[in-house]
């Protein structure tokens, strides 16, 4: 099909989404068999109903007409499935079946030929279409509330886009049937200089206007592509495309959308232009899995951005990936060798705001002090092996900080949390390391928290035990990071001797948007407290998520509606003033 008559795809971002909140249908092949079955079985029924004689069975004699209530159940089952597998089409089939021609049938036995049978199998009938309504209108309302909760889980609520979780899923779905896309990550350039001299407020207007934009502009066809644009997040946006013929032609679709964004863009009567980086990957040229497409359009976003020569570029599957990853990783060993791996602290607070402690945040700058973003760096760390050389390096600096506080105010009962990878925790000398640290910095043992994920009960379960008892025996804290988005074992969970649950940043999110995500979070709670351990939520942003973790139980917050990380200075006078 040519672009030029290709039918316009109206609102197809809505379309969209409405296909992927629809759940997996059952073959007809199924709904078939089933009046198939139905048929079969209720012909059996009249049949022995109506048959005289008997059968002999373990030295027993039974009726033909015994064998019609075995019949009548299941082509009752049979409607009951035709119900809950098919749902609307099954109910109004098994409607037509009992009360057209099934019940009549049986009422017809009874008074023209006084079968007394027939009186016992028309109730069985009735109680039939009472339960297959009651079952039809309970899963009415059911696919009612999954499909709300599914829009508020995939739609951006601050754009009204789709959003990152919506975005993934449709990958998934369409790398799941072979079928081509597109991948595109886009950047807005400079936007933080918005917000730094407008406002958030004001920056999220214009995010909000670029969104309506492009949502415009995918809903008319006008492209000839079938695009689909979400938000991740911040100034970052995905664009999927599909049913373009070349290159040529989707270089179009992806130019279309940024000289829309180019457009002048007028709030409060103040006149703004807006540009983009654009890099983009393809399925399955470039990967074969969502990851790598996001991570593959993400590095040609970033290139994008960096050449200053292109604001649209294609990942190239081999040399950007290599290229970048040593890149990289040449800068982290730089920043190891002269010591400029460094940290922020961002507060921890009980639910009545009582200054509990920080959390050490790694953070990396390069050789031209251009901040490089953790979500990039750790995960190159974690490749080549170099992330316990950063656990240790902000370990140590962490724990010179708490030295310091201790000087200034020796009766702080200030915490001090640090990540530790399951490669750091595993090497051994990391026991010999943590004692080392304490002694040079003459800290109380009971200050320290080190936060490990589920993963760690995977890799090795009896050396993990193993090192966790020795940390709790010396008398440090064990905190269960990102609680809900791993392995989640509650029986390991049990046998693992920690002090703290951390809810993950995604589960808070999305907490206020419903009850039952509101109940899953009580939950978790619930069943940190019932172990015996306090509980932590990250990424807590505003005051009705505060409001509601307090009464759900909550013991401890950490997110910017308290908090951003900081500097060890500006931590520094926060822990003197608490």
């Amino acid at each position: 099909m040519t672009k030029s008559n290709r039918p316009s795809k109206r609102k197809s971002i809505d379309i969209t989404l409405r296909d992927l909140a629809v759940p997996k249908k059952v073959p007809w092949s199924a709904f078939v068999l089933l009046i198939i079955l139905y048929v079969i079985t209720s012909f059996l029924t009249s049949k022995c109903a109506t048959t005289m004689g008997s059968v002999q069975f373990l030295d027993k004699v039974i009726p033909y007409n015994a064998f019609a209530g075995v019949f009548t159940s299941l082509s009752n089952l049979c409607v009951m499935f035709l119900v809950l597998l098919f749902r609307k089409p099954g109910y109004i089939v098994s409607m037509i079946f009992l009360c057209v021609y099934q019940i009549p049938m049986l009422i017809i036995n009874f008074m023209m030929r006084d079968n007394v049978n027939a009186v016992a199998g028309t109730f069985s009938n009735v109680f039939s279409v009472v339960a297959i309504t009651i079952i039809y209108i309970m899963f009415k309302k059911d696919l009612k509330l999954q499909r709300r909760l599914h829009d508020q889980a995939v739609t951006d609520r601050l754009t009204k886009l789709p959003n990152r979780f919506a975005c993934r899923e449709l990958m998934e779905r369409l790398i799941r049937k072979g079928e081509e896309f597109a991948l595109v990550s886009i950047d807005i350039t400079n936007f933080k200089s918005i917000n730094d001299t407008m406002g958030h407020a004001f920056g999220d207007k214009v995010l909000i206007e670029v969104g309506n934009r492009w949502k415009e502009l995918a809903d008319s066809g006008k492209t000839g592509t079938n695009d689909f644009i979400g938000r991740l997040g911040g100034d970052e946006y995905a664009m999927i495309i599909r049913n373009y013929d070349s290159e040529e032609e989707l270089l179009e679709t992806i130019g279309s959308y940024k000289a829309e964004l180019e457009k002048t863009i007028t709030i409060e009567d103040c006149d703004y232009y807006v540009s983009a980086n654009f890099g983009y990957s393809e399925y399955p040229a470039e990967g074969e899995s969502t990851n790598e497409l996001l991570s593959g359009a993400n590095a040609a976003m970033h290139e994008a951005g960096r050449s200053g020569t292109t604001s649209i570029l294609r990942y190239s599957n081999e040399s950007f990936k290599i290229d970048r990853t040593m890149e990289i990783e040449r800068k982290i060993r730089l920043a190891l060798e002269n010591d400029t791996i460094f940290f922020n602290l961002q507060p921890q607070y009980d639910i009545s705001h009582r200054l509990r402690g920080f959390e050490a945040l790694a953070r990396m700058k390069d050789e031209n002090g251009e901040f490089i973003s953790p979500a990039e760096f750790i995960p190159v760390a974690e490749k080549t092996g170099l992330v316990d050389r950063i656990d240790a390096a902000v370990f140590r600096k962490a724990a010179k900080f708490l030295s310091e506080v201790l000087d200034e105010k020796i009766d702080s009962h200030l915490t001090i949390s640090t990540n530790v990878s399951v490669r750091h925790l595993m090497k051994n000398n990391f026991l010999d390391e943590t004692r080392e640290i304490i002694e040079t910095y003459q800290i109380p043992a009971d200050r320290i928290e080190i936060e490990i994920t589920e993963s760690i009960m995977i890799d090795s379960t009896e050396k993990a035990l193993s090192v966790i008892n020795e940390l709790k025996n010396m008398g440090i804290k064990i905190a269960i990071d990102d609680f809900g988005t791993g392995y989640s074992s509650l029986s390991y969970l049990n046998s693992l001797p920690s002090d703290m649950l951390k809810i993950d940043k995604s589960f808070i999110d999305v907490m206020n948007d419903s009850e039952s995500t509101k109940e899953y979070v009580a939950m978790i709670i619930s069943i940190g407290h019932i172990l015996h351990l306090e509980v932590i939520s990250e990424g807590v942003e505003s005051p009705e998520q505060i409001e509601t973790l307090r009464k759900v139980g909550c013991d401890y917050i950490q997110g910017y509606v308290w908090g951003r990380p900081m500097s060890p200075e500006d931590a520094m006078t926060l822990a003197l003033e608490a």
